[in-house]
């Protein structure tokens, strides 16, 4: 999935993007706030990492301007600022999860998969249509049981659809979910992804919608 991370320390900026890169998420990473404002406006991303002291515009102020918007994109707010009143502000200025630094990468990793899932309406950790189970902690698909190998953008793009059962997404959002800034995006890459999907788990697993994109139904019989 993709996620905007907003850090001015270069070196904690670098190892979460990193951390991230490595736990499959295209990432994007801004170090102000007029930076992460202007790129909240105009990309689209799963969830946004958001540290509240920053040059150009505070954090806050980012957050506030985000739900102005009406958007409701996932905060997670990742702060040094580790006092009750700072973490109900965030709280109640539209974040919906508060990390204090020193922070460990795994449970940041952890937090952003809860709220990209109850974002996207799902309870439970495991993704399930049909037969086809998703673990995105463990970054896992079987298929009756059985483990089915996946590339890491193939695994993005059925987590994608997974998470959006009943609804169509255009090749346009699926390739948002893959690339960061600066990636070179193939003409037809959702096109292969899909093909090879397909091919691993089943055919019918995932719809065309010709002129509009792609779709798994909520529930889809095999």
């Amino acid at each position: 999935m993709r996620i905007l991370v907003v850090e001015d320390d270069a070196l904690l900026g670098d190892a979460v993007q990193a951390g991230l890169q490595q736990d499959g998420h295209a990432v994007d990473w801004v170090r102000d706030g007029l930076q992460a404002d202007h790129a909240l406006a105009t990309e689209a991303y799963a969830a946004v990492v958001l540290d509240l002291g920053l040059p150009g515009l505070s954090g806050l102020d980012v957050l506030q301007r985000l739900r102005q918007r009406q958007s409701t994109l996932p905060v997670l707010i990742l702060t040094a600022r580790d006092t009750v009143e700072d973490r109900i502000q965030g709280l109640d200025q539209g974040a919906d999860d508060y990390l204090v630094k020193p922070f460990d990468m795994g449970e940041l990793f952890a937090r952003l998969r809860a709220l990209i899932r109850r974002a996207n309406g799902h309870a439970t950790p495991v993704l399930c249509v049909g037969e086809v189970e998703l673990d995105p902690a463990g970054h896992q698909v079987r298929y009756r049981g059985e483990l089915v190998e996946l590339a890491s953008r193939e695994f993005t793009v059925l987590q994608a659809l997974m998470l959006n059962a009943g609804r169509v997404l255009s090749r346009t959002q699926l390739e948002d979910k893959l690339y960061a800034w600066g990636q070179e995006v193939e003409s037809n890459t959702v096109e292969v992804h899909i093909h090879h999907l397909r091919r691993k788990l089943y055919p019918g697993l995932i719809e065309t919608i010709r002129g509009v994109g792609y779709l798994i139904p909520r529930a889809k019989a095999v």
